[in-house]
């Protein structure tokens, strides 16, 4: 079945699986700034998902995902593959390729780091926020169009500004139909929103643009659940670029770190 007005199909996931690493995205993938492109976030998940299975270890963690756009992202087909660019016992380098429309869209590295029992000195520096039950809803995101922001259910936390802000995000989607994957799979997929939910300019019209050009997750621990905390403050500076960082949480606390670098520029 496809959608009305292009050829994206309907799901009740982002992505379906063709087989041999192959896929293609849905209405739900849909980006904001051009409707013939993908959303990073649900791509973004979908390459943590491929990552993950990418040569599997017991007692291995992905502790650092490097995304780095390369362009647009196109909808519709597309391919991911992987490798382990520096193998070790305790230490690897993993790295995923989007490739779509005849060239590559998306590269991303990650680390991934043996399990050990550090619970001796384990402490938290960065605070919990609030959770979604003391969250309302957030209009300030249906400035946004495209599928994927549609997907979210958005709860914003009291005291949400412009260039500052706490929201919880869910979405009832799969990332690939008829498939289930870890939390971590889906909490990924949600984070590169972070650069809409407390813009410092309102999207389109006569606006400003900010797309972010890369998306650097850091995890320093395995996160679980179904909400994704997002507890964000964005900079734009005087030379056209800008930067959006944020906590991450999920409900037990924070679990690590994003950050997205900006090209801010007239629209």
């Amino acid at each position: 079945m496809s959608d009305d007005e292009g050829e994206l199909p309907v799901s009740d996931s982002f992505y379906r699986g063709l087989g041999g690493g192959r896929f293609v995205s849905t209405l739900n993938a849909q980006g904001a700034w051009n409707p013939e492109e993908q959303h990073m976030a649900p791509i973004s998940g979908l390459m943590t998902q491929c990552l993950l299975e990418c040569a599997p270890r017991e007692g291995m963690q992905l502790s650092r995902i490097s995304f780095d756009i390369l362009g647009m992202i196109p909808g519709g087909e597309f391919e991911i593959s992987t490798a382990v660019v520096r193998p070790g016992r305790t230490i690897e380098l993993l790295e995923a390729r989007m490739e779509a429309a005849g060239r590559t869209a998306i590269v991303a590295r990650a680390w991934r780091l043996s399990v050990q029992d550090t619970e001796a000195v384990a402490a938290l520096e960065d605070p919990r926020i609030p959770g979604p039950d003391a969250a309302g809803p957030h209009e300030g995101m249906t400035a946004w169009p495209g599928g994927f922001i549609r997907s979210l259910d958005v709860r914003v936390v009291p005291g949400h500004r412009p260039g500052r802000g706490q929201v919880w995000l869910r979405n009832p989607y799969a990332m690939v139909e008829g498939a289930v994957a870890p939390d971590v799979v889906r909490l990924v997929g949600m984070m590169d929103a972070a650069n809409g939910i407390a813009s410092r300019v309102a999207p389109g019209g006569d606006s400003w643009m900010f797309p972010n050009v890369d998306l650097q997750v850091h995890l320093y621990r395995e996160p679980a659940g179904e909400w994704l905390g997002l507890d964000t403050r964005v900079t734009f500076g005087r030379d056209g670029v800008g930067l959006t960082s944020s906590v991450v949480h999920d409900l037990d606390g924070p679990f690590g770190r994003l950050e997205q670098i900006l090209t801010v520029r007239k629209l």
